[in-house]
């Protein structure tokens, strides 16, 4: 049974068992998949299926494998089916740190390959799977939990709301021009496995930075740039370095065929990262004047990319924003005194939370030092201070700054107890930068 890094407890991650006793009242099984095992090729093509992705197979299940060693595997099983070792239903989870406004990280439940067969609809698997997942969550101690998610109509019911947009950006790289600053130091090709170590201690630099990030292991981190998956032999990838020859920033990127015409290739960006700003700038200019190329695409960039202002003509660029990063507080007082507040406060918080892990009366204070203090109220609120009620989903949007308490105030979804109370929550929670996931899981 894993053990997960990160967590205090050093006791075996097992199954929720109020999830497997009610999955099994219609049949089905609930348990752990050992990566080393027969039963994960079983598991890998369902996720797979899951998503209509191709089957998997060869060196990408094994690197499947390897990368679910560090992770807890589990998969809903119906002996009655066809094929009994394949599940109807999948997820996988795994601690890993999550940067808050101040630079302070927190455990975050990390959950990915939440699949259900079309096959098992309506007999309340996922369900079982989710609320499993963050009762073991808040077993373990482990302060909130989120995704990334691909239908966004599921999650708010069991408690997470998206903390964090992405602007994925389309730029014609003909009109666009550059106006950004000149750089000083020197961008040379680097192949992807040799690359790896350098775009780690990039990320962790801007993980620690960047509210919002989280650190991934080697096998997500691997494949944004080529090091694994599927599409690795299309990525190629740069380092740039400062004029001190240290990396500090990489580009992943494929080059893709613009039809007839030979010159109008389009470039899909994978992953483009700078520990400073000077390398994302030489990054992006780099792109913008490949040759041969009409068009770059960016998905999932910060909403705060400074290229936007680097471009000779704004209107090269086109943006949509997407939801990044779904969080779920589970640990109410924890993950609120963690984070730094940019100016003082006094606050009530009334939360609601239909599985009760996050709810109750709490009182936030922060004052000129940014530091908060979180403690659950059993009577009334102090004299003077402010107080809003709010769900569960709401609070962990507007943990990261990303999120404004007052548009949702006045969305009618955070109660103003006193008046001023979202303006009050709308100072405190800002962030010194937007929060960024930066790459999805």
């Amino acid at each position: 049974m894993p053990r997960l890094a990160g967590l205090v407890s050093s006791e075996p991650v097992t199954i929720d068992p109020t999830s497997a006793a009610r999955l099994a009242e219609g049949g089905l099984e609930l348990r752990l998949v050992d990566p080393s095992g027969g039963d994960f090729d079983g598991w890998i093509q369902a996720d797979y299926r899951g998503f209509h992705d191709e089957r998997v197979s060869g060196e990408r299940v094994a690197a499947f494998r390897a990368a679910a060693a560090g992770r807890r595997t589990v998969g809903v099983f119906d002996a009655d089916a066809a094929e009994p070792g394949t599940p109807v239903a999948t997820t996988q989870t795994w601690v890993a740190p999550l940067t808050l406004p101040g630079g302070a990280q927190v455990d975050l439940w990390s959950i990915a390959a939440v699949t259900v067969a079309p096959t098992h609809r309506r007999r309340g698997i996922a369900r079982a799977l989710l609320e499993g997942e963050l009762r073991t969550a808040a077993a373990n101690g482990v302060p909130i939990a989120g995704l990334t998610v691909s239908e966004a109509t599921i999650y708010g019911r069991y408690g997470f709301g998206v903390a964090t947009f992405g602007d994925d950006l389309v730029i014609e790289t003909r009109r666009a021009g550059w106006e950004g600053p000149e750089t000083r130091g020197r961008i040379q090709f680097v192949e992807p496995e040799r690359l790896l170590a350098d775009a780690r201690a990039v990320a962790d630099a801007v993980q620690r930075a960047r509210p919002g990030a989280i650190r991934y292991d080697d096998f997500i981190q691997g494949r944004s740039i080529g090091v694994v998956g599927e599409e690795k032999a299309k990525i190629r990838t740069v380092r740039y370095d400062d004029a001190d020859r240290a990396p500090q920033g990489f580009l992943g990127y494929e080059v893709r065929s613009g039809g007839e015409d030979f010159t109008k290739h389009d470039v899909l960006v994978w992953e483009l990262l700078g520990a400073t700003d000077e390398a994302s700038a030489a990054l992006w200019r780099y792109l913008l004047e490949l040759d041969l190329v009409a068009t770059v695409h960016a998905p999932g960039r910060p909403v705060d990319d400074p290229v936007v202002w680097q471009l000779g003509d704004l209107r090269a660029l086109s943006r949509q924003r997407k939801d990044r990063l779904w969080l779920r507080i589970l640990d109410v007082p924890a993950v609120l005194a963690a984070r730094r507040y940019a100016a003082r406060v006094e606050i009530v918080l009334d939360v609601e939370d239909p599985y009760g892990l996050g709810a109750g009366r709490f009182l936030l204070e922060a004052g000129a030092d940014g530091a908060g203090r979180v403690r659950a109220l059993d009577g009334a609120a102090p004299e003077g201070a402010a107080s809003a009620a709010l769900t569960i989903a709401d609070l962990s949007s507007i943990v990261l700054g990303g999120v404004s308490p007052a548009e949702l105030a006045r969305a009618g979804r955070i109660v103003e107890r006193t008046p001023g109370a979202a303006l009050a929550l709308e100072r405190a929670f800002a962030a010194e930068r937007a929060p960024w996931l930066i790459l999805g899981f």
